[in-house]
């Protein structure tokens, strides 16, 4: 995929139309490529691949035995929230192997959807020292796989989350709860971004 720059800094609310690049990030299985795949509007472009035995020696899949695929470089999906917020959705590869990549999806995003499953909560941590070490301002989706439900409050310990991080459910299959997960993000960058004149430099891979 061709890298495009824009050099175009306007603000959140403007009449002008935004384009923000938005990351989903999170442990290996946690449904990153489900849910750009659910809320993008157009066919979403995905980088995945038949898992084999090989892989399987490298990659932790204990609690995503049905798994038949994964994502090897990146998902790429788009999403018009209102008249005025596009949304470019990058979705990062979950495996350890993988993660290298993630800085390079980091240049120029805008946020960031860490999408947990709560029954493996320690494979989010990664993610959101990564987010927290480049500044950039997230949310965290709690995705359900149908497992035991637990009070945000306990999750947000387990995290070690920061009052002010938004905290939402999510079923990364339905395209509405995606997209409330999206409009809770885009929410939360009007509030981060409220005193300063301009978005960030965007960049897209």
């Amino acid at each position: 995929m061709d890298s495009a720059t824009s050099d175009t800094r306007t603000p959140l609310g403007a009449s002008a139309d935004n384009g923000l690049k938005i990351v989903v990030v999170g442990g290996f299985g946690v449904g990153k490529t489900t849910l750009v795949r659910s809320v993008s509007e157009i066919r979403p472009l995905n980088t995945e691949e038949t898992m084999t035995q090989a892989g399987e020696a490298v990659d932790d899949t204990s609690g995503v035995r049905g798994k038949a695929a994964t994502t090897v470089a990146f998902d790429f999906g788009r999403i018009s929230l209102d008249a005025h917020n596009v949304l470019y959705l990058f979705g990062a590869p979950g495996q350890e192997r993988f993660w290298f990549l993630w800085d390079r999806l980091f240049s120029g995003t805008l946020g960031a959807v860490v999408l947990v499953d709560t029954r493996r909560i320690d494979d989010s941590w990664y993610a959101i020292d990564r987010l927290e070490h480049h500044g950039t301002p997230f949310i965290v989706a709690c995705n359900d796989f149908g497992g035991p439900r637990h009070a945000p409050e306990a999750v947000r310990d387990a995290l070690d989350l920061d009052p002010r991080v938004p905290l939402v459910p999510c079923d990364a299959r339905s395209r509405e709860s995606g997209k409330q997960v999206l409009i809770t993000l885009v929410e939360h960058l009007q509030a981060h971004y409220a005193d300063r004149a301009a978005l960030p430099r965007q960049e897209f891979v």
